[in-house]
C-alpha cells in the first residue's frame, strides 16, 4: 500500500529529525510520545536505545488508534552518547555539562541511534553507530562553549552541527545518525512501507 503524499507520523519533537526528514522529501505530522526512559538492570546501551525506539513507536501507534486518526506509518527514534560502554545522558546543570565535556575531551565515543517504523501489524527497526573522536579541550574552551545555548538538553552536552564541530578530529559512520536520524537506514526502512524517497525535486 502507498500512503498519501509520502505522509508519515513522527513520534518526536526533535528539530534535527524534522529537518532530516524534510531533506529527503518526506511529509510528516508530529505526534510526540511520552514513555518511561529508565534503563533496565543489566541493559546494554545498544539494547536500551533499540528498546526505546521500539517502545516509542508502539506507544505512538497505540495513541493513533485510541484517537482514531488515519493509520499511516509512524517513525520513532532514540539517540544516546556512549563512552567506555556507558551512556552519557543530557546535562542537568552547567556543572554537569562541564563534567561531560571534560570526560569526552581527548577521547573516542560512540553515538547510537535506533530507528523504528510501525504500521498496523508490522514494525521494522535499524541501528546506526557513529564513532567520534574529540581533541583535547581546555577548561576555558569548555566554559566559553557552555556560555552559549547549544549544549542545553543535548546528549553529551554538545551539538556536533554547531560550534562543537571544532572539537571533532574524526567521525566514522553516519553523520546524520549522530544528529539523531540516520538517513541511509531511515530511507531503507521507509521504502519497506512503500514510502518513496526524494519525490520532491527542486526547480
Amino acid at each position: 500500500m502507498t500512503y498519501p503524499v509520502n505522509q508519515i507520523y513522527l513520534a518526536s519533537r526533535s528539530p534535527r529529525r524534522r529537518q532530516l526528514l524534510k531533506q529527503i522529501g518526506i511529509n510528516f505530522e508530529m505526534r510526540p510520545v511520552s514513555i518511561d526512559e529508565m534503563m533496565e538492570k543489566g541493559e546494554t546501551p545498544t539494547d536500551y536505545v533499540c528498546r526505546m525506539a521500539r517502545a516509542k513507536a508502539e506507544q505512538g501507534w497505540l495513541n493513533l488508534m485510541q484517537r482514531k486518526l488515519p493509520l499511516r506509518p509512524l517513525l520513532a527514534a532514540d539517540t544516546v552518547v556512549v563512552l567506555r560502554g556507558k551512556i552519557i545522558g543530557k546535562p542537568d546543570s552547567l556543572a554537569h555539562g562541564r563534567k561531560m565535556l571534560s570526560v569526552l575531551s581527548g577521547q573516542t565515543h560512540k553515538v547510537l541511534t535506533a530507528v523504528a517504523i510501525i504500521s498496523k501489524n508490522k514494525i521494522q527497526e535499524s541501528l546506526s553507530t557513529t564513532t567520534i573522536r574529540f581533541r583535547d579541550i581546555s577548561q576555558s574552551e569548555i566554559t566559553n562553549y557552555l556560555n552559549g545555548t547549544e549544549s542545553h538538553d543535548r546528549a553529551g552536552s554538545y551539538a556536533m552541527q554547531g560550534r562543537a564541530a571544532v572539537f571533532i578530529i574524526k567521525i566514522s559512520g553516519s553523520y546524520s545518525g549522530a544528529l539523531g536520524l540516520p538517513i541511509f537506514e531511515t530511507a531503507q526502512l521507509l521504502e519497506k512501507f512503500n514510502i518513496k524517497i526524494l519525490q520532491q525535486v527542486d526547480k
